[in-house]
């Protein structure tokens, strides 16, 4: 199984509903930040992989459970790693965990979500280069 790698993320006012209480969509947010600082640490630049390639990653199934809410001020640590790597497209299993002040965690949602490879102009998908598929181990 490929690395785990795990960004750190804090809830502040803008994430949460009146009650103080994570948007559910939100994770989807928490989850794509987590994967693009994942890409950089693979040495993926997102920006950079599309001027290079003319190519890029879209997101194109996502499937979360909710297990319990984060709430103002919870400091989380968002995970990703390759679930499944295919020619044209990758699954990237990801979780967001609370921090606990007992210095335990507490899984508050998790899923998959599949990225596929396009042209960045014509918006149609492409394999992914082989030489990026190898950065995927």
């Amino acid at each position: 199984m490929a690395d785990l790698f795990v960004h750190p993320i804090r809830i502040y006012w803008e994430d949460t509903d009146a009650g103080g209480i994570v948007f559910y969509a939100n994770y989807l947010k928490f989850f794509e930040r987590a994967r693009t600082e994942w890409l950089r640490h693979l040495g993926l630049q997102q920006h950079a992989l599309k001027q290079e390639t003319g190519g890029m990653f879209v997101v194109i199934d996502t499937q979360l459970k909710y297990h319990r809410p984060a709430q103002l001020d919870d400091m989380l640590q968002v995970s990703a790693v390759m679930q499944e790597k295919g020619r044209a497209s990758l699954v990237v299993a990801q979780q967001a965990w609370r921090l606990e002040n007992d210095g335990n965690r507490t899984l508050l949602c998790e899923g998959s979500i599949r990225i596929g490879w396009v042209n960045a102009e014509k918006m149609k998908p492409e394999r992914i280069p082989p030489q990026l598929l190898e950065l995927f181990t």
